[in-house]
């Protein structure tokens, strides 16, 4: 495969971590005003598909991360490294929670990712106005320019924000199934 449709190709992940981002939280306010309908009934059978989910998107990003510096020799700029440094732990954090059950894990990994995909949407802000400079970027490898552009938008800096905020999104639904019961703390419209 060549590099341009391996770009393409999570490109088009990074979209998919989009939908999820925006998916989950309108099911949540769907489910919030109808506890019995159908929104409440597909956030209650993706609850425990969500720690799966994202730790797949966690452990997606690193290897995608990986693959760009590694084999397309693509050098990581300081807010690259900021990024790597939250989503490296959050695919270990989160395949662990996922193999043990533990749906807790959403208290450390969800703060985690926050932190992630600010640094993320600072970072693509950067790229779209790069005259705007950065007292954290190097010269050697600055924050502002970009390896790649797919569809005219998409770099690295947007595939990382959308990959931590679907892991956001999943985080917070994470439990097992329940059926919707009104004000139960494990109603799948609680977060």
């Amino acid at each position: 495969m060549n590099t341009e449709t391996i770009n393409t190709f999570f490109a088009l992940l990074s979209f998919a971590a989009l939908g999820v981002a925006v998916a989950v939280p309108v099911l949540v306010v769907i489910a919030r005003r109808d506890p019995g309908g159908a929104a409440a009934g597909l956030l209650a059978d993706l609850r425990p598909l969500a720690l799966w989910l994202a730790f797949a998107i966690a452990a997606v990003a690193t290897a995608g991360s990986l693959y760009y510096s590694e084999v397309e020799g693509f050098a990581p700029c300081v807010l690259c490294w900021y990024q790597r440094i939250v989503m490296y732990p959050l695919a270990l954090i989160l395949g662990i929670a996922t193999f043990r059950g533990d749906h807790r894990v959403k208290v450390y990994a969800v703060p985690l990712a926050v932190i992630g995909a600010a640094i993320a949407l600072y970072h693509y802000q950067l790229e779209l106005f790069p005259e705007q400079g950065s007292g954290v970027c190097d010269i050697a490898v600055p924050c502002t320019a970009r390896w790649f552009e797919v569809f005219g938008f998409v770099s690295l800096a947007f595939m990382a924000l959308t990959g931590f905020l679907a892991i956001i999104a999943l985080g917070s639904i994470a439990g097992p199934r329940h059926t919707p019961a009104g004000d139960d703390e494990h109603s799948p419209t609680h977060l």
